[in-house]
């Protein structure tokens, strides 16, 4: 029995480690690797590095036992080391290079009626245990409100609802010089990519948004809109990423932030009490066409939060777009927090490696990311049938994207894992309760399907 477990096991191996290669192939790494000036003079050539580093969390393993401790790797730890600290490699071009031609796959499977998106959003990247990081600050979980040592993870991903592409990120540290515990420690040449990024990470994650918009832009990247959550709606952010793509996005209820209705600049609460709203349990409750800084016009809509019992505000630069396609388009904003997910949970982000260095921080966020763009491209290939060839490409259809059913199991999933992290509570007791709701929406979504096809005959 042992041994049909280790072949079962070895075999699965060789299938993971044959579907690495081939992606490493299909999409030239190493080349990228060499025009990004991710190289070595001497030994070991980069992808015999990178590789292995990329492939740990596939086998089960982490940094320490993977390479460092690993009798069995083929280089030691210093050459690993020494590739994550290399101050001149580009890796921000390595990532978005690498997500181009990903995307181009993507792309001819996606047809031309379909919105696709970019996401921004900013992450916890946690460093609690650690006293000296180069550039650890203390920063504010947003998720737990609590204030934790580490970066703020900026991130931008392009989406066409069915695959997800992390294409830039950025990891900022506080802007105060006084929530910071390290500063800078390694002299860098100025002209460097490690001097800029550790530019970059003393300034505002506001001053960023439009730079990485402009970047993806000026790489290829076609996308209709820009769709962020409400930690960065506001109206001078909006007006500023709104000359490269249009803007949807989730704005605060605060009397701070003033809107252009009626002559008045007035706060969204105002705004919505002298509205009409709509008669019933209408999920969109009213629209209002409202100016932003420099006479910018957006619409807001007002839709029902039924967590509440209250109400949501979402922004849209694109006054003509209907309601309906905002609330839809707007919804596709959840991948990203699934990309968070997965690359701290299962791809090992600021988990897998205790190093100090900025740089080296910088190289293995990059590859978390590539990890991910692997697994987006891998569920692409098993999922679309259109993969399979030019017969297949003809005759089906294309992928939708994701349907109500899918997105409240999603839900329920992640309120699962929430309600485990809480504490004591009867996991066999919820799964019925949640295998309940399943039933009763796949019955009703069942149940108004037959009624549209009854109005259709």
């Amino acid at each position: 029995m042992n041994h049909t477990k280790i072949a079962s096991r070895i075999q699965a191996d060789v299938y993971i480690s044959n579907k690495i290669d081939d992606f490493f192939d299909r999409f030239h790494v190493s080349t990228i690797l060499h025009c990004c000036s991710i190289r070595k003079r001497h030994g070991y050539s980069v992808r015999s590095l990178i590789k292995p580093i990329f492939s740990l969390p596939f086998f089960g393993k982490n940094f320490f036992r993977g390479i460092v401790i690993n009798d069995d790797a083929p280089f030691g730890k210093d050459a690993a080391y020494d590739l994550l600290k290399g101050p001149r490699s580009n890796w921000r071009r390595f990532l978005l290079i690498l997500g181009i031609q990903l995307y181009r796959f993507f792309n001819r499977l996606t047809s031309n009626e379909r919105e696709s998106v970019l996401i921004i959003d900013d992450s916890t990247y946690d460093r609690s245990r650690s006293k000296m990081v180069e550039l650890l600050s203390r920063v504010k979980d947003h998720t737990t409100g609590r204030f934790v040592r580490g970066f703020r993870m900026l991130a931008l991903c392009w989406s066409d609802g069915v695959s997800c592409l992390p294409l830039d990120f950025a990891l900022l540290s506080s802007t105060d010089a006084t929530k910071r515990f390290c500063e800078e420690t390694k002299i860098v040449d100025k002209r460097c990519c490690a001097y800029k990024r550790r530019q970059e990470a003393t300034t505002k994650s506001t001053a960023h948004l439009a730079d990485m918009v402009k970047r993806v832009r000026a790489a290829g990247i076609d996308a209709r809109y820009v769709l962020m959550d409400s930690w960065f709606g506001m109206p001078a952010t909006i007006v500023d990423i709104s000359q490269h793509l249009p803007v949807i996005c989730m704005v605060k209820k605060t009397p701070k932030v003033l809107y252009g209705f009626e002559e008045h600049r007035c706060g969204l609460t105002t705004i919505y009490r002298r509205l009409k709203k709509r008669r019933g349990r209408a999920k969109i409750l009213a629209s209002v066409i409202v100016t932003l800084k420099g006479e910018h016009t957006a619409k807001v809509v007002f839709v029902r939060d039924r967590r509440t019992k209250d109400w949501l505000a979402l922004l849209s630069t694109n006054i003509h777009l209907p309601e309906e396609d905002i609330v839809r388009i707007y919804g596709k904003r959840w991948d990203i927090e699934v990309f968070f997910k997965m690359a701290k949970q299962h791809l090992k982000l600021a988990k897998e490696i205790q190093c100090r260095d900025y740089d080296a921080l910088i190289a293995h966020t990059t590859i978390v990311f590539m990890r991910y763009q692997f697994l987006a491209y891998q569920c692409r290939m098993e999922t679309d049938h259109r993969t399979f060839g030019d017969l297949f490409y003809a005759c089906c259809d294309e992928l939708s994207d994701i349907s109500f059913i899918e997105a409240l199991y999603r839900i329920l999933a992640l309120a699962v894992d929430r309600l485990r992290t809480m504490g004591a509570f009867c996991e066999k007791t919820a799964q019925t309760f949640f295998d309940l709701i399943m039933k009763t929406a796949l019955y009703y979504a069942n149940l108004a399907k037959n009624k549209f096809v009854v109005n259709e005959i």
